[in-house]
């Protein structure tokens, strides 16, 4: 046990991890819900964790950095439990020793990628639900080109969702149906999302992060790789289409503070384009105080210009909630779109179109 850390960070650790197994987790990733549990009754683990940045979500970093290790050296014993390393991986319930063993083993290298590294996930599907939020705003903004500003852009593979094709539920494919990217996913509840037969036109596309990940950098691109549970094969194989598609796709892509870079970034938006700032799962690494000074930059913008956020967060609910808020015609408003899984594999569509005119 680590002195440094009170029985009170320990024990905030541990909910964290076991929030992590329950919440997220569980029907999910099999191998990351029974070490997680695991982990929230082995101060000599949570100790090693304490080492994360702070503010980063730590379990999903914690888990990245073993991973990382992993994909390295795949003939290490503890592959064997890892879907995304053998093709028969071993029963996760025998997994803890082997990796307990193995971070001990690793400590000074998994402390050094808990410093350095962020979880910085470029979830690709999560475009499933992107795509009807930005056919909305192209309909609520008559069509104009699309000015995609993302904060938290990572590698910036989800400012090229209008290259990606899409099937809801057994329908037909939306989007382009001849790309690589073809993402699948399922649709709950009685509302149906607006999904356009074209695709809205975009004609500025700015990604900001305080890293950029460089999918050019063999270590870069691994650890995205590292970032995707072990279990989600589909998800690591809808990365590599989409990291060769975007190597073909240069892009804007900007490193530093989002909030200190978007305000020169609007003012660069052509006039006769619609300015839509996006983000997904991002402020929940934000401070209370800074997620206040991106909703008072936007809407002191958008006293001069029509502006239009998209955000998929969760921050306390159930599940992440999709969000369209729109200052537009010097008036504000907001609208809950969907309820949709974090890594885009469902989508229940909420909104009808009549809460509010716009």
């Amino acid at each position: 046990m680590d002195p440094t850390i009170t029985n009170l960070n320990y024990e905030t650790l541990a909910r964290r991890f076991q929030r992590f197994a329950e919440a997220e987790c569980r029907e999910s990733s099999p191998l990351y819900e029974h070490l997680a549990l695991a982990i929230a009754t082995d101060d000599d683990m949570l100790a090693l964790a304490a080492h994360a940045a702070h503010g980063q979500p730590l379990p999903n970093l914690f888990f990245a950095a073993v991973h990382f290790l992993l994909l390295q050296d795949q003939e290490t014993p503890l592959g064997q439990f890892y879907p995304s390393l053998t093709s028969a991986a071993a029963s996760p319930k025998a997994a803890y020793p082997v990796f307990r063993a193995f971070c001990l083993a690793h400590a000074t290298a998994i402390q050094h990628l808990l410093t350095r590294r962020r979880v910085q996930t470029n979830e690709v599907s999560r475009c499933a639900y992107l795509f009807p939020a930005f056919a909305l705003v192209a309909q609520l903004a008559n069509e104009r080109p699309l000015a995609l500003l993302e904060i938290g852009t990572s590698a910036g593979l989800n400012l090229l969702w209008d290259r990606y094709g899409y099937r809801y539920d057994q329908e037909g494919v939306y989007g382009d149906s001849q790309s690589a990217v073809q993402i699948a996913c399922t649709l709950r509840g009685d509302q149906r999302p607006p999904l356009p037969e074209g695709v809205p036109e975009v004609g500025l596309r700015v990604g900001m992060d305080l890293h950029i990940m460089d999918i050019r950098d063999e270590e870069e691109a691994l650890w995205l790789q590292a970032l995707i549970w072990p279990e989600h094969r589909e998800r690591a194989r809808l990365l590599r289409h989409a990291m060769t598609l975007t190597k073909q796709s240069p892009l804007q892509l900007l490193s530093g503070d989002g909030l200190r870079l978007l305000p020169d970034v609007l003012h660069t938006v052509p006039e006769n384009m619609a300015v839509c700032v996006f983000h997904t799962h991002t402020i929940n690494q934000f401070s209370v105080a800074a997620r206040d000074r991106l909703s008072t930059l936007l809407a002191e913008y958008g006293i001069r210009r029509d502006v239009y956020r998209v955000s998929a967060e969760w921050l306390g609910a159930s599940y992440p909630q999709l969000e369209l808020t729109a200052w537009q015609n010097g008036q504000s408003y907001q609208r809950l779109l969907a309820y949709c899984d974090p890594h885009g594999r469902w989508l229940e569509w909420l909104d009808n179109g009549k809460s509010k005119e716009w």
